[in-house]
């Protein structure tokens, strides 16, 4: 996340040379490209920390720092 980014909420994933936006809501991507096996670990950990993505997106946009989110295990 990057701090006074735009709508919709969103996080930046990169793997390699690949970056993807994902929409924290639907975890669509909003733009870019991720390998199919990069994308579904992606999408598996925003959908385990949903709620925490949601509240770091908010304290980006306060331009605070937000708090660390786990890995997957």
């Amino acid at each position: 996340m990057y701090f006074g980014d735009h709508l919709p909420p969103h996080f930046h994933a990169q793997y390699g040379s690949s970056e993807a936006i994902i929409n924290i809501t639907t975890l669509a991507v909003i733009d870019g490209d991720l390998s199919p096996r990069a994308l579904g670990l992606v999408t598996e950990w925003a959908a385990l920390h949903q709620a925490e993505l949601k509240t770091a997106w908010q304290k980006a946009k306060n331009l605070e720092h937000p708090d660390k989110i786990e890995p997957l295990p």
